[in-house]
């Protein structure tokens, strides 16, 4: 069919988005009978209305919270990578880190082949393995059982060992955060186990694109009392940033 209407189309788009959770652009353009630009644009303006999350060749439903890990590493995967790559820039020889699981923090563990000595403490399978081609890492996976959504590994083993630990910096992924309440991720389990690795951590980074700033989850990890600085890109606005310093949160800006 050929659909030139520029509403009944975006209609068309929202509609098969609540069907099946995610649209790609060349299906779009073959069903619609219009280009792939025409749908790209199409995406773009139904984005900035925040009725969906734009993707690398389609989108996903705004109120589709709990994507999958491989499904999130395609959102936004060029600000994680800017963001992975400043977030790496305060960690220091010597240093033992805990990297959250999350797409971000996999992008921090990317940045890290050039130490000499550091011991990298995971939850997350995805980052462990991808740390494993690095070999002058101490790399430590607390145990636990396996929560595949994530690729992270949650519960009282993982919860036990984290509280015989001790780190000097955290990189902290996050699912949502509001700058007057705090952050929040989907799952109750793993906010426990954040709240563990915060109170053992030195110093507490949120690491987190902009877009989390529109979003919240069902489980609250913490308030800005306890993170020490938070690493964003460029679309973070104004206001966002005066609220975080008054709360003594250091809002640190990864540019390309």
């Amino acid at each position: 069919m050929k659909m030139k209407k520029t509403a009944q189309r975006r209609s068309f788009i929202l509609q098969k988005l609540d069907e099946v959770g995610q649209v790609n652009v060349n299906e779009l353009s073959e069903l619609l009978g219009v280009s792939e630009v025409t749908i790209r644009n199409d995406l773009d303006k139904l984005e900035k209305n925040n009725l969906l999350i734009r993707a690398h060749g389609g989108a996903f439903k705004t109120n589709n919270l709990a994507l999958t890990v491989t499904e999130k590493k395609r959102i936004n995967h060029d600000i994680k990578r800017v963001i992975g790559k400043k977030a790496a820039s305060l960690i220091k020889e010597d240093d033992s880190i805990i990297l959250d699981s999350g797409t971000t923090t996999f992008e921090i563990g990317n940045n890290l082949s050039h130490f000499k000595r550091l011991t990298v403490i995971s939850n997350a399978l995805d980052i462990v393995n991808n740390l494993a081609n690095f070999k002058n890492l101490e790399v430590f996976m607390p145990g636990g059982y396996l929560k595949e959504f994530s690729m992270s590994l949650v519960g009282p083993m993982a919860e036990r060992n984290f509280k015989q630990l001790y780190c000097n910096k955290l990189f902290l992924g996050v699912d949502g955060i509001k700058p007057n309440l705090g952050v929040f991720t989907h799952y109750m389990e793993e906010a426990y186990l954040n709240q563990i690795m915060i109170e053992i951590a030195e110093e507490v980074i949120v690491v987190s694109d902009s877009s989390k700033f529109t979003r919240s989850g069902f489980a609250f990890i913490s308030n800005f009392d306890k993170i020490d600085k938070l690493i964003t890109d460029e679309k973070i606005d104004e206001e966002t940033i005066e609220i975080l310093q008054k709360k003594n949160v250091e809002v640190i800006i990864a540019k390309p």
